[in-house]
């Protein structure tokens, strides 16, 4: 197991009712899992969650990105201009 530290920001902090998680994982786990993870725990931030954009030790990442032991793991809500 892995653990990673997560934080949540604007609107993905009131849906999951904090600013930051410590959340273990298995060794294999990416952003996917760890999304699904925490749909799992928090059913109504899973739209929210699914659509979010993310970052890994201060870098954007993708849905298949690894996520290594220690990480911090950050969740900005989707946003859209005009």
């Amino acid at each position: 197991m892995k653990t990673v530290t997560v934080l949540f920001f604007a609107t993905l902090r009131d849906h999951m009712g904090t600013r930051t998680l410590a959340v273990d994982l298995p060794e294999d786990a990416g952003v996917a899992e760890l999304k699904a993870h925490l749909a799992a725990a928090r059913p109504t931030a899973a739209a929210a969650l699914a659509t979010a954009l993310v970052a890994i030790d201060r870098e954007y990442a993708f849905q298949e990105a690894a996520i290594p032991d220690g990480a911090e793991v950050a969740f900005f809500p989707h946003v859209s201009g005009g």
